[in-house]
């Protein structure tokens, strides 16, 4: 607890960033709304989200020690308005897929416009000022606190048609920050996930998690198809398997515990 310093700052407030960053090494960023703001995403998110990446990334490139920038985003960056390409029946979604930003409007998919929009400010940002930045762009966070607000699960019946509803637990997400971190190899997107919802099993737990409702939606119940997976998530998962310790390292460690 010595070591630990907690600042307050207004993201909107370049100077305080600037000074909350002195000395640091390296900055894991994730927008959560202002609190005076309404958590439910709309249609002016985006702008606060830009402006929030904007300012921290541009005090980032101000500060001399800052050696990597890992910059959370979403998977609802990448996955709409690709209905239209070519082959789109059969393509598989990755890390190097952007939403299309006139589809989100149009359908209101405000959450990932400000997703799309942020990222896209930042990476235009870190190039200009030649900043170290990768991005982790997370699948709906199993978290405690997921409820059916959460404004990723706009169009989520979409999602699961697709094959492209995916989900990651806490715990993996931030097994995947520091692995992306730590290594100097990472470059680029990340598109992270450790489980896709395409089968109605796992889209029946999910609904009663979110829900109270006593039971599962008839459609769901009679649903018996696999979704075919039309996302991948391999380049994170190389960078996973290789963090890993090697097996005689885990057991040096075990015996020094015992």
């Amino acid at each position: 607890m010595k070591r630990l310093k907690n600042f307050h700052l207004d993201l909107f407030d370049y100077h305080s960033i600037v000074d909350a960053l002195k000395g640091c090494s390296g900055l894991f960023y994730s927008f959560e709304p202002p609190k005076d703001h309404s958590c439910t995403y709309d249609e002016y998110m985006g702008e606060v989200e830009v402006r929030a990446a904007h300012n921290v990334l541009e005090a980032c490139a101000q500060t001399d020690t800052i050696e990597k920038v890992v910059f959370t985003s979403s998977a609802t960056a990448i996955i709409w308005g690709h209905e239209n390409d070519q082959n789109s029946a059969s393509m598989h979604l990755d890390e190097r897929h952007w939403s299309d930003i006139n589809f989100c409007r149009k359908f209101k998919l405000w959450h990932a416009l400000s997703k799309t929009l942020a990222e896209k400010t930042a990476w235009a940002l870190a190039m200009d000022r030649g900043i170290n930045m990768v991005s982790i762009n997370a699948g709906l966070v199993m978290g405690p606190d997921l409820t059916v607000t959460n404004p990723y699960l706009k169009g989520a019946a979409e999602m699961y048609e697709d094959g492209v509803f995916v989900t990651v637990d806490l715990d993996y997400l931030v097994e995947a920050h520091i692995c992306v971190y730590e290594d100097i190899s990472t470059y680029g997107r990340y598109l992270c996930f450790n489980h896709i919802i395409n089968q109605n099993e796992d889209a029946i737990k999910l609904a009663k998690m979110l829900s109270s409702l006593p039971s599962s939606p008839q459609s769901l119940e009679n649903d018996t198809r696999i979704i075919p997976q039309r996302i991948s998530n391999k380049k994170l998962n190389k960078l996973m398997v290789e963090c890993q310790p090697p097996i005689n390292d885990l057991m040096a460690n075990q015996e020094e515990c015992l």
